[in-house]
């Protein structure tokens, strides 16, 4: 099909799509910008056009008679020229956000609440106001939840209403995806902080002392494993990690309800023992200093006492940068190290992870990128699908997996992909490492 001629309508569901959206919410990754740029290529190639919803859903939430979709402000038309040598570039070309339309939904009843829904239904109406026919989201678990929200709003409107179909490209540098083994940006990522890691390791030997650095990774360990193995760490902890001794667990009051709950917690002590246990295997072997790798999702098992005061974010996610886990954790490591040794070690903590988000993306991430965003459009245009996530098998090999597979459907909450506990990742994480001796 030529750029000229007219859109056909899609295949399965006789729907004309003559205009997409093109939204990024949440954190920056790598590669980022080869998704937007052949997904809109590829619309734009067969005639249909496209926008880019600026920063999320921070203005869609926004509209209203007063606040109309400005073009600049709110949204960019995107053209061709927009699209010149931007595949390879850092960034985020449509600017992202993490507001949350769909944070007052929690169940499939709730779709149906219309003032629960009251901000789908303000995103719809802003997207109508721009005659969009389907919508491109991309990004992590949370804004996946909100694309499946969208898409099953749209069941309770009135019939004569406009249909936006929905497809969602996965996001996140955490790798802790459902659906999909790698996702864009992950490995760019992981050699930035394994660069960092190698670099704190070399400060490390000069010196003497310990480095403990937190990575991003808020639920599982990908992106702190493979940052480890590649960075030559001495040890790498993480969620999945919390078992047997290292987890406890504590009560609390639920805020929304006041029933008595339990939560899984740290037990900080096993945990501390076994970093330091580590430390001294490391002074028999005559290497008395290390770079020790903390996932930084571990802060979401410290103990209720140790989060007051920690604020949450639209997706009820603590704000885990004013944590600080690495330099609580040194702390508590030195503490810990002098009790048994009777001697100092010097232990640094720090935070790692913001540097790799809009690292300049390696080749692979160009390339998984770039069939992702084409992916959007095939699964659009040519499968005429609706409610699905693009995904890739194999050799880059397009697959569409249902929202429904990715989402529980009685909270509507997605479903992490975690490091199964001895699997073979798990397991060369565990034998590069410092072997510890109790």
């Amino acid at each position: 099909m030529s750029a000229s001629s007219p859109p056909e309508p899609s295949p399965t569901t006789n729907r004309v799509i003559r205009k997409v959206a093109i939204l990024f919410a949440g954190g920056p990754a790598p590669a980022a910008n080869a998704v937007i740029s052949t997904a809109a290529a590829s619309f734009l190639r067969n005639g249909i056009e496209v926008v880019g919803i600026l920063h999320g859903y921070s203005h869609l939430v926004e509209f209203g008679p007063d606040h109309p979709m400005q073009e600049g402000r709110d949204v960019l038309t995107i053209t061709n020229r927009t699209l010149r040598r931007t595949r390879n570039s850092r960034g985020i070309l449509i600017g992202t956000a993490r507001t949350n339309p769909g944070k007052s939904v929690n169940s499939p009843a709730d779709l149906a609440d219309p003032v629960k829904t009251a901000p789908l239904k303000t995103i719809h109406d802003a997207l109508s106001s721009l005659n969009v026919d389907a919508l491109v989201s991309i990004g992590g678990d949370d804004t996946l939840k909100t694309a499946n929200k969208f898409q099953k709003f749209q069941r309770y409107l009135p019939a004569d209403a406009r249909r936006i179909a929905v497809v969602h490209v996965p996001k996140t540098i955490d790798n802790d995806y459902s659906g999909i083994d790698f996702t864009f940006g992950y490995f760019t990522a992981v050699d930035t902080l394994a660069r960092e890691i190698l670099n704190l390791l070399a400060d490390a030997e000069a010196t003497r002392c310990y480095y403990l650095v937190e990575t991003m990774g808020r639920s599982a360990g990908w992106l702190a494993y493979g940052a480890a193995i590649a960075g030559e760490a001495s040890l790498v902890l993480s969620v999945e990690d919390i078992v047997g001794k290292y987890r406890a667990e504590e009560t609390y009051e639920d805020p929304k309800t006041g029933e008595t709950k339990t939560r899984p917690v740290m037990n900080i002590n096993e945990v501390i023992k076994w970093v330091v246990a580590a430390m001294r295997t490391r002074d028999r072997d005559g290497k008395p200093f290390g770079v020790i790798v903390l996932a930084e999702g571990l802060a979401e098992l410290l103990p209720s006492e140790m989060l007051k005061g920690i604020p949450r974010d639209d997706h009820g996610h603590i704000s885990i940068s004013q944590v600080n886990l690495g330099k609580t954790f040194a702390k508590l490591v030195a503490n810990e190290y002098r009790s048994q040794t009777g001697k100092d070690r010097k232990v640094n903590g720090l935070q790692l992870g913001y540097e790799a988000r809009c690292a300049q993306p390696h080749a692979f991430d160009v390339m998984l990128g770039s069939q992702l965003g084409v992916g959007a459009y095939r699964a659009l245009v040519e499968r005429g699908l609706d409610g699905v996530m693009v995904s890739v098998s194999g050799q880059l090999d397009l697959t569409y997996v249902d929202f429904d597979k990715l989402v529980d459907p009685e909270t509507l909450v997605t479903k992490v992909r975690f490091i199964e506990k001895d699997s073979d990742f798990q397991k060369l994480a565990r034998f590069l490492e410092t072997q510890v001796q109790y």
